[in-house]
């Protein structure tokens, strides 16, 4: 089937649903508040999944990215709480690199920019309406008044850093998190994870506020510090979306952000958001029909994505939101033990372990 799309937002779910609609003969029109493409957001792990929906939307080959095999978990002190094997084709990629793949390969005048949508009114006539404008999406509140964000009780600080890393990081405290990796190109992407009531307003200096919270932490932590003006800091409160019933009304369509927010500590908000949009350009492309095209979109993606909100909610929990770390921490500690004995011994061509599921 073949027809018309407005899509609302070119991030990273509006511009991949552009892409594979596109590429399947579909008029597509993306509009943008923004005078520009994104340029802001740092790193993004992408996990197999969502490194699969970039080989298929052309754009894997295009990225600058960082093989991710491995990471470690530190307490406070700098001492090793757990080391993990991450699964194969977990890679690190700059949003923004993404964002300027998925764009490259859009027809010439696909995007326009300076286009804000404050409500479905403002749209050009369409077969499909599609949603990709965020947290507060406009169109999801007018399309959808039963949808509900709730206060994820935490503060994310994050940024790029110009000193190195040597690997993955994360590092648990009491009611924080810090984590640092390598950064494609060079530098270390970083964030920390605090919890709201200790995170200070936006009229604090974010720099000062880091320093105070991470003063006691091991010499990784202040390496990040120690290198950071204020105006490198990005500081934003995390909100989630409580579960929708469906995502599609009539002929609007959520995707990425404006379907599933979530809290950013099992990393898979940029996944969930790659996956939904190659997923609804395929489901559209099969179906005879927009309305059975929304539909297996909708059974296709609304649950596997809510459930990484759900398990993002519940890792914010375990990490920042913890009363007693200590028992959070033995049982990381324990877990982490079981899974390195059960790692494959390297076999004889030297190749390394990869741990048990």
């Amino acid at each position: 089937m073949k027809g018309t799309a407005a899509i609302v937002g070119a991030g990273i779910a509006g511009l991949a649903a552009a892409r594979s609609l596109t590429e399947g003969g579909w008029d597509v029109q993306v509009l943008e508040r923004s005078s520009t493409l994104s340029t802001s957001g740092t790193l993004i792990g992408v996990w197999p999944t969502a490194y699969t929906a970039l080989e298929r939307l052309g754009v894997a080959d295009r990225l600058q990215s960082i093989d991710i095999t491995s990471g470690t978990l530190l307490r406070p002190d700098g001492r090793v709480l757990a080391s993990l094997t991450l699964p194969q084709k977990s890679h690190a990629v700059s949003r923004i690199s993404i964002n300027e793949g998925l764009y490259a390969g859009l027809p010439e005048g696909t995007v326009r920019f300076g286009a804000a949508v404050r409500s479905p009114a403002d749209l050009p006539q369409a077969d499909v309406v599609i949603a990709a404008d965020g947290v507060h999406s406009s169109v999801r509140a007018a399309a959808f008044p039963d949808a509900r964000l709730r206060d994820g009780g935490t503060v994310a600080f994050r940024g790029v850093a110009p000193v190195a890393s040597t690997g993955p990081t994360e590092t648990w405290g009491r009611n924080l998190i810090f984590g640092r990796a390598p950064f494609p190109g060079g530098g270390s992407n970083w964030y920390a994870g605090v919890r709201a009531d200790l995170a200070g307003t936006r009229d604090d200096d974010p720099l000062a506020v880091l320093q105070a919270l991470y003063r006691d932490w091991h010499p990784a932590v202040h390496e990040v510090l120690d290198s950071l003006t204020p105006q490198d800091i990005d500081r934003r409160r995390i909100e989630d979306l409580a579960p929708l019933k469906s995502y599609v009304s009539g002929n609007i369509v959520l995707v990425g952000d404006a379907a599933h927010a979530m809290s950013p500590h099992l990393g898979r908000g940029g996944c969930e958001s790659l996956v939904d949009g190659l997923a609804l350009g395929e489901a559209l492309l099969a179906a005879p029909s927009v309305a059975e095209g929304l539909a297996r979109y909708d059974a296709e993606r609304r649950r596997p994505s809510q459930k990484s909100v759900l398990g993002s909610r519940i890792m914010a929990r375990l990490t920042n939101l913890q009363s007693h770390p200590w028992a959070r921490d033995t049982l990381v500690a324990a877990v982490g033990a079981l899974l390195a004995r059960r790692r494959p011994a390297p076999s004889s061509a030297g190749s390394p372990g990869r741990a048990a599921p």
